[in-house]
């Protein structure tokens, strides 16, 4: 299993920024979030999101236009997640953004939920495999953090 450590804040990038805010909102929900976590291979999604019952939301972060019409894998992303969400600043345009997805407007501190979507079923199997993953890395990424040596 490949460990992405957790982006440095020396010099976070406009995504990265996005992405912290969201995750301070979602720990609001009662979610824990990973950033940059990699639930199969070939994919990373900005940031994943484990709430208190077990459901799994990911959350991808655009900045721009640009950065969001280059992504071509975002939909690969939705076998992994019972809920899928575009987290975007305030003057990003939305009309681009597909109706059925949900939405985030965020900024680096905080993030409000514009648009819930549908949730949709996860294989039991999947979930289980996601969540231990979700428990693995975490606890990699927080070991790393107090031993910075291994």
């Amino acid at each position: 299993m490949q460990i992405i450590p957790t982006p440095s804040p020396v010099d976070p990038k406009p995504g990265q920024l996005l992405a912290r805010g969201v995750s301070r909102h979602l720990l609001q929900h009662n979610f824990a979030c990973l950033e940059e976590f990699v639930p199969a291979r070939g994919l990373r999604v900005d940031v994943m999101a484990l709430g208190a019952k077990g459901e799994i939301w990911i959350v991808e972060c655009k900045s721009s236009r640009a950065d969001y019409q280059s992504d071509s894998k975002w939909e690969n992303y939705l076998p992994y997640c019972e809920r899928f969400f575009w987290a975007v600043s305030e003057d990003f345009p939305t009309d681009l953004l597909p109706e059925d997805s949900g939405l985030i407007i965020a900024d680096a501190y905080e993030a409000e939920i514009i648009r819930m979507p549908s949730p949709q079923a996860m294989a039991a199997a999947r979930r289980k495999m996601l969540t231990r993953d979700f428990a693995r890395t975490a606890a990699l990424r927080l070991q790393g953090l107090r031993d910075p040596r291994i």
